[in-house]
């Protein structure tokens, strides 16, 4: 068992999705279908390359993500989910749901989110599912 300073659920998932770029990569990867490094650089929420780089390293390492040869680019790299960062999904979508209640969530964000929260659970594993066979080959 690793050394941590506590063993409480939500200690121990903040330490893999604590800030709010970790948690918005993660957005980009499943949302919006950003895949390379650039990609993840055009955010609205304009993220600094140190930043990303530190992150996607830490998320790599906590086998959040992987990534493989761009074979369109050899010298660049596709990043892609696991199951372990699938399954972060319906956590995403309950994040959403309450900004969707307490802040002023942008109308075009609100709209696409609504429609997933509004398909339940079905919706939310048949996108998990499509997210499985775009990034695990399944």
């Amino acid at each position: 068992m690793e050394n941590y300073k506590s063993h409480c659920p939500q200690y121990l998932a903040l330490q893999v999705f604590g800030d709010k770029w970790t948690l918005l990569i993660i957005r980009d990867i499943m949302i919006e279908g950003k895949r390379r490094f650039r990609e993840f650089l055009q955010s609205k929420e304009k993220i600094a390359s140190n930043i990303l780089a530190s992150r996607l390293q830490l998320l790599e390492q906590d086998g959040i993500i992987y990534r493989s040869k761009d074979p369109q680019h050899k010298q660049k790299v596709i990043y892609s989910l696991t199951e372990k960062g699938i399954d972060l999904f319906p956590i995403l979508m309950e994040n959403a749901r309450w900004s969707l209640k307490y802040k002023p969530v942008e109308k075009e964000d609100a709209i696409k989110v609504q429609a997933i929260l509004d398909g339940g659970w079905e919706k939310i594993l048949s996108i998990m599912d499509d997210l499985r066979k775009l990034h695990l080959k399944q």
